[in-house]
């Protein structure tokens, strides 16, 4: 097996998770480096279900980019809160069709041209999540800026053609 590099040539070890069913549709992942464990729960009940954990992992990876990109032009986020719908199919496998992100950030000198690209350097170039969704997936995003609604835009997963 050949290890994957970070881009520099350098080989990095690949992502383990280990997931131990805790009764019914529940399930304790975390990383087998000792990391804190998460719930995954498919009832809802204890935990997110694990479509929810998709979407959750979507918002922070895309927000971690926009935070450093943002901080990257020195104007940073003072605060960002992100809500994501997500549309699935209604046959199996449920996937998911459709999404829409709408990311509200607050933060002196932040100029909307630049949160918008922000995001859309998220989904094109960064978010590793994003990337490995299906480029069918239609994304649209919406971004809220010092309590201002910017338009949708509709975005492209990055794809390496």
């Amino acid at each position: 097996m050949t290890m994957p590099t970070n881009g520099t040539g350098q080989s990095r070890p690949p992502n383990v998770i280990r997931a131990v069913w805790a009764g019914e549709h529940r399930f304790d992942t975390a990383r087998t480096d000792g990391s804190p464990a998460a719930r995954l729960d498919g009832s809802a009940a204890t935990g997110q279900t694990p479509p929810d954990a998709l979407l959750s992992a979507l918002a922070a990876c895309s927000g971690i980019d926009i935070v450093d990109i943002l901080a990257k032009r020195r104007t940073p986020v003072e605060h960002l809160a992100i809500e994501v719908h997500g549309s699935r199919r209604s046959e199996m496998p449920r996937r998911f069709e459709r999404m829409t992100l709408v990311y509200e950030l607050d933060g002196a000198g932040i100029e909307q041209v630049h949160a918008e690209r922000a995001v859309q350097l998220a989904f094109e170039k960064y978010c590793s999540v994003a990337a490995t969704f299906a480029d069918d997936i239609q994304v649209e995003t919406i971004v809220v800026l010092n309590g201002e609604r910017g338009q949708p835009r509709g975005q492209v997963i990055w794809s390496p053609v």
